[in-house]
């Protein structure tokens, strides 16, 4: 959802990102790889503040313990919406990683505990899709990401040790398939690039006007 973080900044929303673990270990990175990436790609995004939560890749669970500690997260942090990867998914770090993000709205609101910061709890939670996601899932609803393309991709290929060190360099890349993604989802609302969503709630809006 690079595109539409970048598109939210652009109208002056405040955007942070909580990276749950390091990202590593990963066949050609390293922790210092990882830190600059991260850095190269917030950079990219403008992004309004990033934070890591310290939980261990390849081994996420929604435990109590990590449960309590993103909901500290919120109570401090206080945002209005959550995003989260799409709750169906290959990679077992990202079906748990959208578990605690549940739990831990959850638990942001309650009272008489020992987190830091005042009992809170996020209006939304919103779904982005997963790069491992191998199903033909219907969006919600698809943002017209085309003028915050080259965002986008700036931050996806910051991460080169991730994205294209040691993947094949004939196409389709990895790069090729992010932007085939997203002008597949473009095409599907007239418009160039887009990235789709999904939501487990109904939304509500104010005016026809803002379809598009």
């Amino acid at each position: 959802m690079g595109g539409t973080i970048a598109k939210m900044i652009d109208v002056g929303m405040r955007v942070g990102v909580l990276d749950l673990t390091s990202g590593e270990p990963t066949p050609h990175g390293s922790e210092s790889i990882r830190q600059a990436e991260t850095a190269s790609a917030t950079e990219a995004l403008r992004l309004t503040w990033r934070g890591n939560a310290g939980l261990t890749n390849r081994k996420l669970q929604a435990t109590l313990e990590a449960r309590e500690l993103l909901a500290s997260f919120f109570r401090m942090l206080r945002p209005r919406w959550l995003f989260a990867p799409y709750w169906m998914d290959a990679h077992p770090d990202h079906v748990a990683a959208t578990e605690l993000v549940e739990a831990a709205r959850f638990w942001a609101k309650l009272s008489k505990t020992d987190m830091p910061g005042d009992r809170f709890h996020p209006e939304r939670i919103y779904y982005y899709f997963c790069i491992h996601l191998r199903l033909a899932v219907q969006p919600g609803w698809i943002v017209d990401i085309s003028d915050h393309w080259d965002q986008k991709i700036a931050s996806v290929m910051a991460y080169e040790s991730q994205f294209i060190t040691g993947r094949p360099t004939e196409p389709p890349t990895m790069i090729d398939r992010v932007r085939d993604d997203a002008a597949y989802w473009g095409k599907l609302i007239n418009r160039r690039f887009g990235e789709p969503f999904a939501t487990k709630e109904p939304l509500a809006i104010d005016s026809l006007r803002d379809l598009i």
